[in-house]
Formats: structure tokens, C-alpha cells, sequence
């Protein structure tokens, strides 16, 4: 008789937040720690898809125009969910902490999430997955996401999630396919530093290494141009 051992589960996550990039980004770091993504973009949204998945974790924007997240956390445990929390806040206002806190939230973080902080949260979580690196490489594919800056800066949640998503898979191939494509558009639009660090993500990727701290990095410089430019068209339109 054949004992088959029990795959270990995957950790199930629901990412709430009305806004695109916030969604993306925060999915972004969640798979690279090894975690099932699920997303909703208000309260009555993730209040039934949480019935149907049962998460793990929750990640919250705190005010949306579809609801609140101290509202959605509370309603989450009295129907009976034993997920942890996390709060991200467009404003962490003391107010916004202290409902946090009252709902029982491991952190409220400032938007745009810091990658670094939120892998910390994570750490305390769960373990990244350690799955075996696959054999046969991904097929290459046209890039959709060429032109503009604009262009480049909105595309970057798609491509860093395609390395994320590959890392998580333990498809070394994958993640070269993907760095690679984000080391040739950085380059086009003279964003030095990616190209250095998606290059070597991709170096390392075909030698069949993933690194976790590196691809951090890579989030942590990508969040900041992100965010460098957001600035810099607030600048621009205020003058």
C-alpha cells in the first residue's frame, strides 16, 4: 500500500483597494512570499468572496469609495474568519491607526507600500514556498507594453508581477524571460538602475538562481521611480 504525503498548502490571500497600481503592487510582493492572490475592490466585494475562498490574510485599503476596511474587518469576524489582517492607508492618519488597531490589524502601512516593511509583515506570516525549478524555458512572447514613458511607468506592475508570478513557480526561466523584458524597456526611457538590476535577475535566473533579496530591490527602485513621477506630474499640474 502507497502513502502519499499531503502537498503542503498554499496560503490563500484577499487583496482589497479600489486602486489598480495598489492592488498590483501589493500582489506583487505577496507572490513573491508564496501566497495565493485573491483581489476585491470594496466591501461587500471581498465580503463574498472571502465566504468563498476563506483567506488567510487580508490586505485592506482603510477608505475606498466602495466601503470601509475597518467595516469589512469587523464584518469578516463575525461571520466567523480567522484571517489575519494588514491595513495599507492612502492617509495613516492616528485615527486610521487606531482603527487598525481596534480591528485587531497586524500593521497599517503607508501607500505606496514600502516593499522592504511589507516583507517584514509577511516574514511573520508564512514561509515562502519552496517548489523545484522547472526545466523547459518559457516561450518568448511580442511585448505588449512598448512606447511611451507613460507607457513604461503604468506597465511596470504587469512586468514586475510576471517576475513574481515566476519566482513563485520556481520557473528560473520564467523570471529571466520576464527580467529581461524589463531590463530592454528600461533601457529605451535611460532607467540605468533597473537595467543593472533586472539584468542581473536575469543573469542569475539562467543559471538557475532565484534571489529573494534582489528581487526585492528591484520592487523597492521600480516603487520608487513610481513614485518619483507620480510627484512630478502633481508638480506639473499645480504650477
Amino acid at each position: 500500500m502507497y502513502q502519499h504525503e499531503a502537498l503542503p498548502s498554499v496560503p490563500t490571500a484577499l487583496v482589497v483597494d479600489d486602486s489598480f497600481a495598489a492592488r498590483a503592487r501589493v500582489t506583487t510582493l505577496l507572490h513573491l512570499g508564496g501566497w495565493r492572490v485573491h483581489h476585491a475592490v470594496g466591501t461587500e466585494d471581498a465580503l463574498r468572496l472571502a465566504d468563498l475562498i476563506d483567506p488567510d490574510l487580508l490586505v485592506t485599503e482603510m477608505v475606498m469609495r466602495n466601503g470601509h476596511g475597518a467595516t469589512l474587518m469587523r464584518r469578516l469576524r463575525e461571520q466567523g474568519s480567522r484571517a489575519r489582517f494588514v491595513v495599507v492607508a492612502g492617509r495613516r492618519t492616528q485615527q486610521c491607526r487606531a482603527l487598525a488597531s481596534a480591528a485587531g490589524a497586524l500593521a497599517c502601512l503607508a501607500k505606496p507600500v514600502e516593499p522592504r516593511l511589507f516583507v517584514d509583515v509577511l516574514r511573520g506570516l508564512a514561509p515562502a514556498a519552496a517548489q523545484p525549478l522547472r526545466e523547459d524555458p518559457a516561450p518568448p512572447r511580442e511585448d505588449p507594453w512598448s512606447g511611451s514613458e507613460e507607457m513604461f511607468l503604468s506597465a511596470l506592475p504587469h512586468r514586475l508581477s510576471a517576475i513574481a508570478v515566476a519566482a513563485q513557480a520556481g520557473d528560473a526561466a520564467g523570471v529571466a524571460t520576464a527580467a529581461d523584458a524589463l531590463a530592454g524597456a528600461a533601457q529605451r526611457f535611460g532607467h540605468a538602475e533597473v537595467v543593472f538590476l533586472s539584468s542581473a535577475v536575469a543573469r542569475e535566473a539562467r543559471r538557475g538562481q532565484v534571489t529573494h533579496g534582489r528581487l526585492v530591490a528591484l520592487i523597492e527602485l521600480c516603487a520608487r521611480i513610481d513614485a518619483g513621477s507620480a510627484l512630478a506630474g502633481q508638480a506639473a499640474t499645480s504650477r
